[in-house]
């Protein structure tokens, strides 16, 4: 455990020295979260009451999008795990004592999480003071804020593993490209991160909703703005946990029959 607690570690610190693309982060996220707001909001003042939520619901949903953004979001992947797979150098991990799967794992844990410790003050607090309807508002209750943060957690944990089967898929592709693509339209449309889940048709949602994706975003946001409330709450973080677990057995299956055959450099 000691050996992945220090991959973990130097990842985290080596996230930490970027400050200026931080800032840079937190300046470009606030202006994209103010600009989707004014969007919505130039529909909400045409209709407010054919909306499945109110504005300041999905404020406070815009707002944690955005802050926790390093967390959630879909497009990134780390490009030293690709290239290690299609440059041959796998062969060096293959040589060290460690479970490949848990190291990549955890490596992808520290980059995200550091980029969201740089990016997520600064936008919450800002976000905290704005006028009414377009700030943050509170949790729902205090038992939503605990409630938020289990599932938050269950979130981000829910996407690596579904990262972690993209990079697996590398083994038997020449190029991660293409499916990077795919994948990254696919998850972002469907986890909520371009229109929140609750704004599809209803016949949609109940697709949508048991899939792996709507238990990534989707699930912890609408839990602190207490869209979801009482066994709607206990049904989703139940389904994470499905989801996380199943994602973690598939990808580890997955790699023991990758790494079987890995033919590197045409050997």
């Amino acid at each position: 455990m000691k050996k992945y607690l220090s991959f973990f570690r130097i990842r985290l610190i080596n996230g930490l020295q970027y400050r200026a693309a931080a800032w840079a982060g937190v300046v470009t996220q606030f202006t994209w979260g103010g600009l989707t707001l004014l969007m919505f909001w130039a529909f909400y003042q045409n209709g407010q009451n054919i909306f499945p939520m109110t504005f300041s619901e999905l404020s406070s949903y815009i707002w944690l999008q955005q802050a926790l953004l390093a967390l959630y979001m879909a497009w990134y992947f780390d490009n030293d795990i690709f290239d290690t797979i299609t440059s041959g150098n796998i062969s060096y991990e293959l040589c060290r004592p460690v479970d490949i799967y848990t190291m990549w794992f955890v490596k992808n844990m520290a980059v995200r999480l550091s980029r969201a410790l740089l990016r997520s003050m600064p936008i919450l607090i800002v976000a905290v003071f704005l006028p009414k309807p377009f700030n943050i508002s509170p949790p729902a209750s205090v038992l939503s804020g605990l409630l938020f943060l289990i599932s938050m957690i269950l979130g981000f944990l829910v996407l690596i593993a579904f990262s972690m089967l993209i990079y697996i898929s590398t083994f038997y592709t020449m190029s991660p490209l293409g499916i990077r693509i795919l994948v990254t339209s696919v998850v972002e449309l469907l986890a909520g991160g371009i229109i929140p889940i609750p704004f599809f048709p209803q016949s949609l949602q109940t697709i949508i909703n048991v899939l792996p994706f709507a238990s990534m975003q989707n699930t912890p946001f609408l839990i602190y703005n207490g869209y979801f409330e009482g066994y709607d709450i206990l049904l989703r973080t139940f389904l994470q946990i499905v989801w996380l677990v199943t994602l973690i057995m598939l990808g580890r299956v997955l790699m023991r029959k990758a790494l079987r055959k890995v033919v590197i450099q045409g050997g």
